[in-house]
């Protein structure tokens, strides 16, 4: 199926919705960093969250940033999405692998770390970007995001996150929800969907038989009047070019392009989010160089 996001509501106006069904971009992003299974479960998550929360931006033209610093061995995880929900991303050591939880579930958590923070980033082109930190909790990513909203946005927030990893090391089903509760909600509606939820089956267990996005989120609020108001397609999407990355040679400095120059051997830049590598030849560092200097 392809990737897709969708946004709804239910009838009574109380709860939100924001669901992701993104399989192909969890699995470009695998085959982009050559992440093994724990790290593949861990930037897929933060991935999937990233996108969703991208997409309830108010501006076309803001981005969301969302990164995961937590101590453990998988190091700082970075994601970018857009305000229609295409993220990139990518984190510091993909080659990581733990032992199985005994669940036999992937240890997300021990990878990620659980001393450190999570940090939301949004940029909507007006002024300083919002920056929001929270603690995290478990490092699991999900209940981290949860976390963030009820703590920096006070709205009671139902977060899942899943990546299903098959056993050629590929990405099976990737996906996440936000359910969230708007003002006037009840105590009966918040016990109902407490208790759908903690009997809902995983989501991508859901996926991987077949379900898809929507048909997921109507499972999980049935007999809510589950409406989508919008639907639309996501991708892995890395938006460097090679203007943007003069302007970020420009950005270090005369005496960092001199360093360069004076080595005498083109200068290789490698994008952190897709791996394309741009080669400036000393020539073309000169004539940044005489740019830098004009500023």
């Amino acid at each position: 199926m392809a990737d897709r996001l969708i946004r709804g509501i239910t009838v009574d106006g109380f709860v939100q919705v924001c669901a992701v069904e993104c399989t192909g971009m969890v699995e470009r992003a695998r085959q982009i960093h050559g992440t093994l299974p724990l790290a593949t479960a861990a930037l897929g998550r933060t991935l999937a969250a990233c996108s969703m929360m991208g997409s309830m931006l108010k501006s076309d033209e803001g981005s969301l940033t969302i990164q995961v610093r937590g101590g453990g061995p998988l190091g700082a995880i970075t994601a970018v999405a857009d305000a229609q929900g295409n993220t990139r991303g990518y984190l510091q050591n993909p080659a990581v692998s733990l032992p199985l939880r005994p669940d036999g579930k992937l240890d997300v958590g021990g990878g990620v770390g659980r001393e450190g923070l999570l940090t939301v980033i949004k940029d909507i082109g007006a002024g300083e970007p919002f920056s929001g930190k929270v603690q995290l909790r478990s490092g699991e990513i999900a209940e981290d995001i949860a976390g963030y909203y009820a703590e920096s946005e006070q709205i009671p927030t139902v977060c899942a996150l899943g990546v299903l990893v098959d056993r050629d090391q590929s990405v099976k089903a990737a996906g996440g929800y936000l359910v969230q509760l708007l003002p006037g909600a009840s105590d009966a509606l918040i016990d109902r969907l407490e208790q759908s939820f903690q009997t809902l089956p995983s989501l991508t267990s859901l996926l991987s038989q077949g379900l898809d996005i929507q048909q997921v989120m109507e499972r999980a609020l049935e007999g809510l009047g589950f409406e989508v108001l919008s639907s639309q397609p996501v991708a892995y999407e890395c938006k460097c070019s090679r203007e943007k990355v003069e302007r970020a040679l420009l950005s270090m400095g005369k005496q960092e392009l001199e360093q360069l120059i004076a080595a005498g051997e083109p200068a290789h830049v490698t994008c952190q989010f897709c791996d394309a590598e741009y080669v400036f030849e000393v020539e073309e560092l000169k004539k940044l160089l005489e740019k830098a200097k004009g500023v």
